[in-house]
């Protein structure tokens, strides 16, 4: 289910850093820019004339060899994935990456300077509020050659859990995990990338890593290290001496975490299924993972959101009890029958309600409104949204019977099918924005199963009783 919850996020001003592409070895300019409400997050690439953005979405992925990387056809960006974690890990919704070159910085081998960069810009709310995904059922996706299996399933947070497995006693069985991205910053940002012994001399020998450095990958030694391959990292390196550690890595480099590596590897997976371009609620569970198989999964997440949204309203239950009947609502908002339009609440949460309504032969319109013929008045159908997302908006407030809900506004209304006697209307009003001094702006939309009845915009305001 595809959710509005909270503000959107960008920052305040430019941030700046610079670094060398890991693969290229090309001297970058990476600009953090604040960008508009519903922009998502964009690369741009400043050394390109004319169109030169492009959007961090599943659809760009050309390649995930070490890394992932994005081409609309016309430029590619390298290694996208660390910079994409840190804007995940810090929720921003809306910024501009832009770079003056074709690969993202390596830095250190992890988030941790665009987290700083991030935070220099300041991050700040916007007037617009968030679609979430919430998946209300298991999703997953496993690679029958590789073992590696990604699933998510229901939960209010976003959760990770990483599990690898190399085959290597080097390196072992190595978990982490984190139960909310507030603790991405502190417990994950700062994992390093990292590479075998025979990964760094293959690659050396096909022209890659031209921007590697000890100090921003972790090099396990998963095999001995002959004398003549010794001198060739050493040169490749510029280092006079290179050894192996006790603990199987390759020259000086101290681990920050036992477990740096499956941290990494979640980080990762933090920064591939940003490319969704949705942020999602659940919990992942992630064994051996890598980019071509978080690509795939977070290709799997997209095609349910895709179907979530032809389908706009859940499964309802209506045999189920209602979370609200009529007493309970008129507790909340001061109409009364005949014009208490909502007999129940089916749904409520902070940006969104459903509402029905059981259209009676009895209704006081039958008798006038087509005679022989009745149908609902459109008119009718927009107070009965109206009125629910009276429910959603006073349901916020500890004395709601103190205030009244006045409308402002009303747009884009379209009434698609007719209401007939005997059918079972349901609304959907969910915020389009932020509560702001007391004016609500909604979209609400009618239906009677599947088919959409009639939908619109609206604008309300909260007034206190006693100011009237």
């Amino acid at each position: 289910m595809i959710r509005r919850t909270v503000p959107q996020k960008t920052i305040s001003t430019e941030s700046i850093l610079t670094g060398v592409g890991l693969h290229t070895g090309e001297n970058v300019k990476l600009t953090f820019k604040p960008a508009p409400s519903n922009t998502g997050l964009v690369f741009i690439r400043e050394d390109i004339s004319g169109e030169n953005t492009i959007e961090a979405h599943i659809k760009y992925i050309s390649n995930t060899d070490r890394g992932t990387n994005l081409d609309n056809g016309l430029f590619r960006i390298h290694t996208s994935e660390h910079v994409l974690a840190a804007l995940t890990g810090l929720d921003i919704d809306n910024c501009y990456i832009s770079l003056d070159g074709p690969e993202v910085p390596i830095m250190d081998g992890s988030s941790k300077f665009f987290i700083e960069a991030i935070e220099e810009a300041k991050i700040i709310e916007q007037n617009a509020l968030r679609e979430e995904f919430f998946p209300s059922e298991k999703i997953s996706y496993k690679c029958e050659e590789t073992g590696s299996v990604l699933s998510i399933i229901p939960d209010e947070t976003y959760k990770i859990e990483t599990k690898i497995d190399f085959n290597t006693k080097v390196l072992g069985t190595q978990t982490a995990s984190i139960d909310s991205m507030n603790e991405f910053k502190n417990e994950i940002s700062a994992a390093r990338t990292f590479s075998f012994l025979h990964e760094l001399e293959s690659l050396l020998e096909n022209g890659l890593i031209k921007g590697g450095d000890l100090n921003n990958a972790i090099v396990y030694v998963d095999k001995p290290l002959a004398n003549s391959n010794m001198d060739r990292l050493k040169k490749a390196f510029n280092k006079d001496s290179i050894s192996v550690k006790p603990n199987g890595i390759l020259d000086n480099l101290s681990l920050h975490y036992p477990n740096e590596a499956a941290r990494h590897k979640l980080l990762d997976v933090i920064g591939d299924l940003a490319l969704i371009g949705m942020k999602i609620r659940g919990k992942v569970t992630a064994e051996k993972p890598g980019h071509s198989i978080n690509a795939k999964f977070a290709q799997k997440i997209s095609e349910v959101i895709k179907a979530d949204r032809k389908n706009i309203l859940p499964k309802l239950d209506f045999d189920k009890k209602p979370l609200m009947d009529s007493n309970h609502i008129m507790n909340i908002i001061p109409h009364r029958p005949p014009f208490l339009l909502i007999d129940e609440v089916l749904e409520i949460s902070e940006s969104h309600v459903i509402g029905l309504r059981r259209v009676e032969e009895s209704e006081s319109w039958v008798k006038g409104h087509f005679p022989g013929a009745p149908v609902m008045p459109g008119v009718l159908q927009i107070e009965f949204m109206a009125q629910a997302g009276g429910v959603l908006v006073l349901n916020t407030v500890p004395d709601p019977e103190n205030y009244l809900t006045f409308f402002m506004k009303m747009d884009k209304c379209k009434f698609k099918n007719t209401v007939v006697p005997g059918d079972i209307l349901i609304c959907k009003l969910e915020l389009i924005s932020p509560i702001r001094r007391g004016i609500i702006h909604m979209k609400g939309q009618t239906f009677v199963g599947d088919e959409i009845k009639s939908e619109g915009e609206f604008m309300a305001k909260i007034i206190k009783k006693d100011t009237l």
